[in-house]
């Protein structure tokens, strides 16, 4: 899901230089990992490169073909005209989260990362207890918007233009988690070669200004 719109925008200019349709199917990483370990018929799977490399492994994406294309950074967002918490240190963060009526998290690793921070800083019985895990396929934003969490993290990608939120900003140095999301061609795929020019364009120069326009960097 964090890709999806940088997808979008890159399937479309492919299109236009190419002649050649690209169609994006957007879900959950849990969901789409768990599909291409059921042998889902698709020619290209985007994931965080963590798991693209087990699904490589165990033999669902094509040996030697993974390309890391965007570098993505975790960050916070709250209601449009709420309050924005300081978040420019560890402590700063640490203490936003204590203050917040209730927490919203994704699944996949801002999720994960989200949790191992609350381990770490033993809030594990009390933020984390009580935070709101988005359910599969719906924004963090969406539940900040409607008033369910008054903080939400996540993908920076994921809130970048989102209606009814405002971005506080992103986790700090010290704290931040980048997710690297690659693509590769699948092992159940008919088109392979055409497969595999659609991943060499998205890891291409001429996909950057796509992925800097979504708050990630290219990989």
């Amino acid at each position: 899901m964090a890709t999806r719109h940088i997808l979008a925008d890159l399937a479309r200019d492919y299109e236009l230089r190419h002649g050649i349709n690209v169609d994006i199917r957007s879900m959950g990483g849990v969901e789409a990992a768990k599909l291409a370990r059921a042998g889902e018929r698709v020619d290209i799977v985007v994931l965080a490169s963590k798991v693209m490399e087990s699904l490589e492994a165990e033999g669902h994406i094509a040996n030697g073909g993974i390309r890391g294309f965007a570098r993505s950074e975790i960050a916070l967002a709250v209601a449009a005209g709420a309050p924005r918490p300081i978040v420019d240190s560890e402590p700063a963060v640490r203490q936003a989260m204590l203050e917040a009526r209730r927490l919203c998290y994704s699944t996949g690793p801002s999720g994960d990362h989200f949790k191992a921070l609350c381990e770490k800083w033993g809030l594990a019985d009390t933020v984390l207890a009580g935070a709101l895990k988005a359910p599969a396929g719906v924004p963090v934003a969406t539940l900040v918007a409607q008033g369910d969490a008054d903080l939400g993290i996540q993908q920076l990608s994921e809130l970048i233009g989102q209606p009814g939120i405002e971005v506080v900003g992103r986790l700090p140095p010290e704290i931040q988690a980048v997710t690297v999301f690659s693509a590769g061609v699948s092992t159940t795929s008919a088109e392979r070669e055409a497969a595999n020019a659609f991943v060499g364009y998205l890891a291409s120069a001429e996909a950057q200004g796509a992925i800097r326009r979504y708050g990630m960097e290219p990989a």
